[in-house]
């Protein structure tokens, strides 16, 4: 497709989804907002959804909703899995294993921004690097075999965060013990995510192997990203935004992953999201990407980093 970020152009919608009957689609956050859409629109196309969330009781009731909109067939499932805590991980991609015969894309959704306070992962983890980085990284490779065989995709829902941080990984001190910042902590996190989506592109690449990796962001959307851990000035600035045209519906936020899992003939190296003013919002398409996302370096360092923080090799 055209990836045309001229504001005047329409951009990348579900109108050029395609049916996806025999397709099976992974979504790790996918209860609500942005994940929650995808799904939506997934399931609208004959798709079969199978969404990775922590709270068993909100998946419930967006199972419920989502039969009640498109009827007790629908195909979508859950399982329960906490990014929070690695032996959660792990044993949701116990389940997805033994009940998922394949996989077509697997959309790393999920994420906690904005905490105002530090917090650990059970496993000891900066809380933002440890949900949004190590336990998506552990997912995939998890459940690598099961993409690969399917032919499929990875999808890392990075964030136009990730230039808005010290834009590099900080490795003398990963969990911000010194410096931590609500703000800080989170770029750091969706940065290190997109330095694994490029850096598993350059290592699929090189072993010769079939399975693509995107990278893209969701713009400025109605989400619960920002919820009761962030700090009341940041949900307050949030919460007037919300209410301006430079923050657009979850809906429109999930259009780039939903892209990114479906379209053909998109390249890899690159970083698609909406791309009007401020990457905020606009249409779907190409966005810039920084240089210093792409140092193969920093990204190597933090492949073996994040190999040994969740006692996981890959083997490419």
């Amino acid at each position: 497709m055209s990836t045309d970020t001229n504001s005047s152009t329409k951009g990348w919608t579900p109108a050029r989804l395609a049916s996806q009957e025999g397709k099976t689609f992974l979504i790790t956050g996918a209860n609500t907002g942005a994940g929650f859409e995808a799904t939506r629109i997934l399931l609208s196309k004959g798709a079969s959804v199978v969404m990775l969330n922590r709270n068993a009781v909100k998946s419930s009731a967006a199972i419920d909703s989502l039969k009640q909109e498109f009827g007790e067939d629908v195909k979508v499932s859950f399982y329960v899995m906490d990014l929070a805590a690695l032996s959660s991980v792990r044993e949701a991609a116990d389940s997805v294993l033994a009940n998922v015969p394949h996989i077509d894309a697997l959309i790393c959704n999920g994420a906690i921004a904005q905490v105002a306070k530090q917090e650990f992962t059970v496993d000891g983890f900066e809380s933002h690097l440890g949900v949004n980085h190590y336990g998506h990284f552990l997912l995939c490779g998890l459940l690598y075999q099961r993409v690969e065989e399917s032919n499929g995709r990875i999808v890392v829902v990075g964030s136009e965060g990730y230039k808005m941080g010290i834009k590099t990984i900080q490795f003398d001190d990963m969990n911000w013990n010194k410096n931590y910042h609500p703000n800080n902590t989170y770029c750091h996190s969706k940065l290190a995510q997109m330095m694994f989506g490029y850096e598993l592109q350059a290592r699929l690449g090189k072993a010769g192997k079939g399975v693509k990796v995107y990278v893209c962001h969701p713009g400025a959307s109605k989400t619960s990203l920002i919820n009761e851990k962030a700090g009341l000035a940041s949900r307050i600035i949030f919460s007037l935004m919300a209410m301006s045209p430079m923050v657009q519906s979850a809906e429109k936020g999930a259009y780039p992953e939903i892209m990114c899992a479906t379209e053909e003939n998109l390249k890899q190296r690159a970083y698609y999201g909406p791309s009007g003013p401020l990457n905020w919002v606009g249409p779907v398409g190409e966005c810039k990407l920084e240089s210093f996302a792409l140092d193969r370096d920093v990204a190597a360092k933090l492949w073996t980093l994040s190999e040994e923080e969740t006692a996981f090799s890959w083997s490419l």
